[in-house]
């Protein structure tokens, strides 16, 4: 007796949910689910024209691409673009977040000396280093005469990104850089201030995004927010680069760098900020790397006869 009541107030209930879904709702859902299905097209299809040239090296499961400096800006039209060193290796081992991130690099390129020889160490050398502070310069300077590149400047403390703008464009000769914002301290966690953010990238007439925050901060907020700047094709993670051009930090000696000793020239300079990087959490790299030398020695032996 009670089935046919409980049929009915079902179907009231179904047609009163169905009444509350307009068919604007209807329509806006089909728009969202259609520019994601496009949005991911997009991405595999420009995965597969990258793969061509990609040679890629792997160190503690984090592939990255091995290419010259010189391969990497002429075939540079599209993507988003990480920096790997050791600080980001070793965040990698225990942040999911960061992990996903990563996932959505469209390149990985090394960004250490000290990767530069742990690539040598595991038999399989890395070209060269495009360290973050060396492909924002190279990159501006490789397209000194293309119009069409022009660059969002986001990062630094208050000035610095303007300051940074200024220097880079004098050096070039034209506007390269359009506009130049430093968010505020914590600014990743202010939506509101993210949505102000990129309606100033929308505005603007750049088609470059240049983020320099720190890591993992920069690499997790281009992996959140890329799919709302359509205007922007290409998407460089550059860590200090900015604060490097705007003259506010000194680069270590080029010697130091070509040693692989850049991280104690920056902690010389910034103890307090990066002590415990340098000599707590990033140290266990080098036991991580010896685990996998030892690993990949075990499996050359598995299959050789």
């Amino acid at each position: 007796m009670n089935l046919p009541k409980f049929i009915t107030v079902g179907k009231v209930m179904e047609h009163k949910s169905t009444q509350r879904v307009s068919s604007e709702q209807v329509q806006q859902l089909y728009r969202e689910f259609r520019k994601a299905a496009l949005t991911s097209t997009a991405r595999e299809l420009q995965k597969q024209q990258y793969a061509h040239l990609r040679e890629q090296v792997e160190i503690l499961n984090v592939p990255i691409d091995n290419l010259s400096i010189s391969e990497f800006l002429t075939n540079l039209t599209r993507g988003v673009v990480f920096t790997p060193n050791v600080d980001h290796l070793m965040k990698l081992q225990r942040d999911s977040e960061f992990v996903e991130a990563y996932s959505q690099a469209d390149f990985r390129v090394c960004d250490s000396q000290v990767l530069m020889f742990a690539s040598k160490f595991l038999g399989t050398p890395i070209k060269a280093k495009i360290s973050g502070s060396d492909l924002f310069p190279s990159f501006c300077e490789h397209h000194r005469n293309n119009e069409h590149i022009k660059i969002f400047l986001l990062g630094g403390a208050e000035g610095v990104a303007a300051r940074a703008r200024r220097r880079i464009n004098e050096r070039i000769g034209r506007e390269i850089i359009v506009e130049a914002h430093s968010p505020s301290f914590g600014f990743e966690r202010n939506e509101d201030e993210c949505q102000a953010i990129l309606e100033m990238v929308r505005q603007s007439s750049a088609n470059v995004l240049v983020v320099g925050v720190g890591a993992p901060k920069q690499e997790k907020w281009i992996a959140k927010y890329r799919d709302q700047l359509p205007n922007i094709d290409i998407f460089l993670a550059v860590g200090a680069a900015i604060d490097f051009e705007a003259g506010n930090k000194p680069r270590a000696p080029q010697l130091m760098s070509q040693l692989g000793l850049e991280w104690l020239y920056r902690l010389i300079t910034e103890p307090h900020r990066l002590w415990k990087r340098y000599l707590v959490d990033d140290l266990p790299f080098f036991w991580l790397l010896l685990k996998e030398k030892l690993t990949r020695l075990k499996k050359i032996r598995v299959i050789s006869p």
